[in-house]
């Protein structure tokens, strides 16, 4: 059993008990239900965008602790200030120390940039719950779910107004996903099934995506000059956690590196 496996089976407990004590039609009274969402396209295709979707991340299952001291608030701000193109949140608390809470709170003080709910999306519940906690963009990952799963997940998300980034690791997951065209595609560096990180493979992978679809680049990238080869190869959206994370100050982290970015 991989590691992807026992976090999918332990979700799927999860969301029945949340399910059973949390009625959909409570989740659409919230506030932030009503709210029109900030668009992760729009962020990534504009003019001058950074490109980057900083994450903030307590812990994985491959590193253990990140950091246990970091604020979402002061984080949530700092990557404001470095002029990030989206923000990405764990809210799975079990493996990655993340809380529903955290999106919450961020969603205060980002009144400006899209914010991508980081978790594993098994059930619908999930979605609407993500569009209710504030979330503008939802995770749909092709590993963990079936190619009809992914289409009417997707579809659902659209329906209220939430986009999607649709990760990939392999060619048999691209597959999964119908139409790629106008899509947001994530290429994660990392397979899931062993935590391995490795760009060229995501590059090669990368030349089966149109044009038409907007790719991003997960996992592993630890060097500003990264994100040059990676741009060479069209990618537009670049997700980093641990890399500021791991730092004392994520935000101030995030500011450095985005200004060596050629």
């Amino acid at each position: 059993m991989t590691i992807l496996d026992k976090i999918i089976a332990f979700k799927k407990t999860e969301i029945a008990k949340i399910k059973a004590e949390v009625p959909v039609s409570k989740l659409v009274e919230s506030p932030n239900f009503k709210n029109a969402p900030f668009s992760l396209k729009k962020e990534l295709l504009k003019v001058g965008s950074t490109g980057i979707i900083a994450e903030f991340k307590r812990q994985s299952p491959s590193k253990g602790i990140i950091n246990d001291k970091a604020t979402i608030l002061e984080v949530t701000e700092g990557y404001l200030d470095a002029n990030v193109a989206a923000q990405s949140i764990l809210t799975d608390t079990s493996f990655f120390g993340g809380t529903m809470a955290d999106l919450l709170e961020a969603r205060t003080v980002n009144q400006l940039r899209p914010i991508l709910r980081k978790d594993f999306i098994v059930d619908g519940f999930q979605i609407v719950e993500a569009k209710a906690i504030g979330a503008d963009v939802i995770l749909l990952i092709a590993a963990c779910l079936t190619k009809q799963e992914l289409k009417n997940y997707g579809q659902l998300a659209n329906d209220i107004g939430l986009e999607v980034l649709y990760e990939v690791h392999t060619q048999e997951e691209l597959d999964k996903i119908n139409d790629l065209d106008n899509k947001i595609i994530g290429i994660n560096n990392r397979n899931l099934k062993t935590f391995e990180v490795d760009l060229e493979h995501s590059i090669k992978l990368a030349s089966q995506i149109p044009n038409t679809a907007i790719k991003v680049s997960e996992s592993g990238i630890s060097d500003p000059r990264i994100i040059t080869g990676l741009k060479e190869h069209g990618f537009q959206g670049f997700l980093i956690g641990e890399t500021f994370m791991k730092t004392d100050n994520p935000g101030l982290a995030c500011k450095e590196f985005i200004d060596q970015i050629r």
